[in-house]
């Protein structure tokens, strides 16, 4: 029975993809089993856009062609109350950046590279833009009369740099760090530049705001022109940059804030003596201040997120949130500058909160108690002069859809319904939250997932979940490549412990998990096992994880003492001494390994370094323990990840072999740290499902 509905799945997923005119169109999908096929169908709503006038919100959706391996996202337009939905673009390019221009008339959005420009109702679309080798993003000034855009900037030299007759020579010369970084070789960087905006003729090459530096603007590997704002009369661009190279960029957290002088072509630094993260910086709506997030120590990724307020005729630094044990996230200016609206995890879930400037005062906005996570806000007035958030929110169940708040009360209204018709006709999933006391006295938050039709009389099959970062947060986040209610739907009682090292629960919960990888955390695992394994509709338990959760599946193959039936590890870190010295972005085990206890220490985190801290964590690295190994495990690896990179991976699958215990191993040439081809995804979900059925059903 089971082999019949996966068939009819499939096909129902192949015929709702085809091409029609070039573009990959909305699936249609009748069944009531949720897969990773399923999943993979789901539009991906994001980027919500209101209009000028407040009337009409412009987003993007994405959808996937299974058959093709591919997404593209199209543009849709609604009323501001989610009404006359509308498709903008049929395209077999996606379609992204998009922005109102010409108080609502037309549109700017970004395909193939290039600007284009198209009316309000999508129609006469047109290039405007002729950048060699093309543009990653791009922002208007208020006046639309100019543009930054971003683009690759050549950082390497080639061999016909130096030899030019070795016309057909690969090799890559390296003399620094930093020479790769996440899933790519630093050949090209890239650059912001500053063009004319004309909708009439070619945008051509801009201004190099770094005039050729070799640093990097924006910030890789996530950053985007959020780290880039224009100033509102359109004088000055505030940016965040890290002007380091090599080594001392890889043992570096310190970006900056810099504001620059259009005309001028100058850059003063805002932040100088603030050694942390400072980023994200917005201008306030007269032009008067700046906000930013600021982390305060040096070479540390996971320090508490600070919302700081410049006055920029006084130079005077503030912070907002001197009393608020959390991570800011997303500053967005009310419209008559006096407060500043942001997003924060709190206790498990992603709130929307307000800082007013004149009082000090923080205040939640979004409803306390509703398990939901709220993104990036942007404050607007719709037509009726009813001022609203507009944002989008996600939860365990379902993904992200566009939604509107009122700020007075936090009373909210979901606007799009993307996947309503898909997930109307799901099994319905329960979730629970538990507040489990751990062996140090502490309250973790731990989440658990019920299968479809639950019956606790019954017993099932269980997934622990094991958490990356290590400093992150379970939420109610949706991802397709950890989908815990696609876990739930496969029959498993799914257990997400917010342990410590986790982010919003306040920082000394998070920051515990520096210096102890080995120590409370992995007793924390223990402590949400031990509970769900004591209910008696709990059977055989596995434990899986990606990346530090990876780590902790291997870490916990050797101490467990027989409480898991079956291990996945996916892109983690096996051997502690080799990856740090084969990673990327050096700040980050240098602090994690030791330089916590010896922040002024270089290198107090290395494999040489004499620090008691960084000896205890090499000391029981998962790799000395392989000897008490004895449970099935499954590695996964991409071989472009160069966060842990993929030899990682293999060493844990070859001890395992050599110790005799049942293992297997998936190995992606084409994917980094995460798999994102949609037929790798379902390959990778397929395996999965396959390993746990075999060893806990």
């Amino acid at each position: 029975m089971k082999k019949i509905l996966f068939i009819s799945i499939l096909i129902i997923m192949v015929s709702s993809c085809q091409k029609d005119n070039g573009y990959i169109k909305q699936p249609r999908v009748k069944t009531d089993h949720y897969t990773a096929e399923v999943m993979r169908l789901m539009g991906k709503v994001s980027d919500p856009q209101p209009s000028p006038d407040g009337s009409k919100i412009l987003y993007g959706v994405s959808y996937t062609s299974i058959e093709q391996n591919r997404e593209c996202r199209q543009l849709f337009v609604m009323d501001a109350d989610g009404g006359n939905r509308t498709q903008l673009t049929k395209s077999p390019s996606s379609i992204s950046n998009a922005r109102w221009i010409e108080g609502g008339k037309r549109i700017a959005y970004l395909c193939k590279g290039q600007i284009y420009v198209c009316n309000a109702d999508g129609k006469r679309a047109r290039q405007i833009s002729d950048i060699p080798g093309g543009i990653g993003e791009f922002k208007l000034s208020a006046d639309e009369k100019q543009v930054i855009y971003t683009a690759d900037f050549k950082n390497y030299t080639a061999p016909t740099d130096r030899y030019p007759d070795l016309k057909k020579a690969t090799v890559r010369t390296i003399d620094n760090l930093m020479y790769r970084h996440w899933d790519h070789f630093v050949e090209y960087i890239p650059h912001s530049y500053v063009a004319k905006f004309k909708t009439k003729g070619k945008i051509k090459k801009g201004t190099d705001i770094l005039d050729g530096a070799p640093f990097e603007l924006p910030t890789e590997p996530w950053s985007g022109l959020e780290q880039l704002s224009w100033s509102p009369d359109g004088k000055y661009i505030a940016y965040s940059c890290r002007k380091l190279t090599g080594k001392e960029y890889a043992f570096s957290t310190n970006t900056d804030i810099y504001l620059y002088d259009v005309a001028k072509k100058t850059a003063e630094n805002l932040t100088e003596g603030m050694p942390g993260y400072d980023t994200d910086p917005v201008f306030s709506p007269d032009g008067s201040k700046i906000a930013w997030l600021s982390m305060e120590r040096a070479g540390y990724e996971a320090d508490r997120v600070r919302l700081f307020v410049m006055d920029l005729a006084s130079r005077t630094r503030r912070e907002l949130t001197v009393n608020f044990d959390y991570n800011a996230e997303s500053p967005a200016w009310n419209p008559d500058g006096g407060s500043i609206w942001f997003a924060s995890v709190v206790e498990g879930l992603g709130q929307i909160w307000k800082a007013d400037l004149a009082t000090g005062a923080l205040s939640r906005v979004t409803p306390e108690n509703e398990w939901y996570d709220f993104h990036s806000p942007i404050f607007t007035v719709d037509a009726f002069g009813n001022p609203r958030i507009i944002t989008t929110n996600t939860s365990m169940l379902r993904p992200a859809e566009i939604v509107a708040v009122n700020p007075a009360d936090g009373k909210w209204a979901q606007l799009t319904h993307e996947n309503d018709d898909i997930l109307t006709q799901l099994e319905e999933i329960k979730v629970e939250d538990r507040w489990l006391t751990t062996t140090d006295g502490g309250k973790m938050l731990t989440w658990v997932l019920y299968p479809p039709k639950f019956d606790p009389k019954k017993v099932y099959p269980s997934i622990l979940v094991c958490l990356g970062g290590p400093q992150s947060c379970f939420s109610q986040e949706w991802s397709t490549r950890w989908n815990y209610r696609l876990m739930a739907s496969q029959g498993y009682v799914v257990v997400l412990p917010n342990r410590h090292g986790t982010t919003g629960f306040g920082q000394a919960w998070c920051e515990q998990i520096s210096g102890d990888y080995t120590g409370q955390n992995m007793q924390d695992y223990f402590t949400a096992a031990d509970a769900l394994l004591a209910e008696p509709y709990v059977g055989k338990m596995a434990a899986i994880g990606a990346s530090y959760g990876g780590y902790s599946v291997y870490n916990l193959a050797g101490i467990h003492q027989k409480r898991f039936s079956a291990f996945i590890a996916h892109c983690g870190i096996f051997n502690e001494e080799h990856m740090f010295m084969e990673t990327e972005e050096m700040w980050f085990p240098n602090w994690d390994n030791g330089g916590i206890a010896m922040p002024d220490v270089p290198q107090a985190g290395a494999p040489w370094s004499s620090n008691p801290v960084a000896r205890k964590l090499y000391d029981h690295s998962p790799h000395t323990m392989v000897k008490n190994w004895d449970t099935p495990i499954m590695v996964i690896h991409g071989e472009k990840d160069f966060r842990v990179p993929y030899d990682q991976g293999m060493a844990a699958f070859n001890a395992a072999q050599m110790m005799g215990v049942e293992s297997k191993m998936l190995l992606f040439p084409d994917e980094n740290h995460w798999v994102l081809k949609p037929q790798n995804c379902i390959y990778w979900h397929r395996e999965v499902f396959d390993w746990l059925d075999r060893w806990c059903k």
